[in-house]
């Protein structure tokens, strides 16, 4: 069965809308402490670039055999210049890009040796986006939206996702019957009502309901009480070594574990979760079912070092490994 609903993934068509990202890595050894400060001095050894954020999403549907169609921003930078030109290399059209002259692309550049990260530097800019540049995105997403299976809004907070530009989109999706999927942040979460699918972390979730359940009966109730405040299909909430949790109103919430046997690093693992979880809702497959895939396809990324796609062969793999 798993393996047919992998097969069906192919030529779904998924929108992202969402913030794109440019991750770096520079990767070496440590073998002194700087004589100008206590610090560790890194030996560069390589340097990589990948696709992080929304981009990272895309790669994922991509890499499990959908046509992600992407919707972002980027700045005039070389940043910019190297996102869009690893979209391509990666087989994923760039033409949804738009490129902003007054901010720069956000990107993520972890220094890390020994297979550990030292530190993270963050470049970029969280103002809302502009009117104009605002309304381009609109346009590119209202062009898509009629040919796509279904939508995914990306949300890093970094200024792309206002909650006009997302009601919008929302409206669209719903005059073409297009099922939506969100993984949220805290800022813009009560424009999202009515989705198929809502997923914050764990972190994110107690952010969004303002307080730090002392037990798990408190994360329950507060669970099905949002989403029956925002009439969600679906609420998922992923507490990473935990697995994730389903809450739908069918049934009592249940809990589905991670399939990670190692973790190795869990970056990306959150783009993963989303992207399998669409495609999996999308093909028709039951929210149990996409999330028992959606953690095996995790539990794979989270195996592999800095921001990762995953394959159905990867994934028929990690349920081979579980019997």
């Amino acid at each position: 069965m798993i393996a047919s609903l992998l097969n069906s993934f192919k030529g779904k068509r998924i929108l992202i809308l969402g913030d794109v990202m440019l991750d770096q890595y520079v990767w070496g050894k440590v073998e002194r402490i700087s004589a100008e400060a206590p610090v560790p001095v890194l030996e560069a050894k390589n340097e990589e670039l990948r696709l992080g954020g929304a981009a990272n999403v895309a790669l994922n549907i991509h890499s499990l055999g959908g046509t992600p169609l992407l919707v972002g921003v980027t700045g005039t930078d070389q940043a910019g210049t190297n996102l869009a030109e690893l979209l391509e290399k990666n087989g994923i059209s760039s033409a949804g890009l738009v490129s902003d002259p007054d901010r720069g692309t956000t990107r993520k550049k972890r220094i890390g040796a020994a297979n550990q990260q030292i530190v993270r530097i963050d470049y970029e800019n969280r103002d809302d986006l502009s009117d104009p540049i605002r309304a381009e995105v609109l346009n590119k997403t209202l062009q898509q939206l009629p040919n796509c299976d279904a939508l995914i809004f990306q949300d890093y907070e970094k200024g792309l996702l206002s909650e006009p530009l997302i009601r919008e989109a929302l409206q669209a999706a719903r005059e073409h019957k297009i099922p939506v999927a969100v993984d949220p942040k805290l800022k813009n979460f009560p424009a999202y009502a009515g989705v198929d699918i809502f997923k914050p972390n764990y972190q994110e979730f107690q952010a969004i309901r303002a307080t730090i359940f002392d037990s798990d009966e408190d994360f329950f109730r507060s669970a099905v009480a949002l989403r029956e405040e925002l009439n969600f299909k679906n609420l998922i909430v992923t507490r990473s070594s935990l697995g994730m949790y389903i809450f739908n109103g069918e049934k009592e919430p249940r809990r589905i574990p991670t399939m990670a046997r190692e973790v190795f690093d869990p970056s990306g693992a959150g783009d993963t979760v989303i992207s399998a979880l669409t495609l999996a809702w999308t093909c028709g497959a039951n929210i149990d079912v996409a999330a028992e895939l959606a953690n095996h396809a995790a539990g794979v990324v989270c195996g592999i070092k800095g921001t990762a796609s995953v394959t159905p062969q990867q994934v028929l793999a990690s349920y081979r490994d579980q019997k």
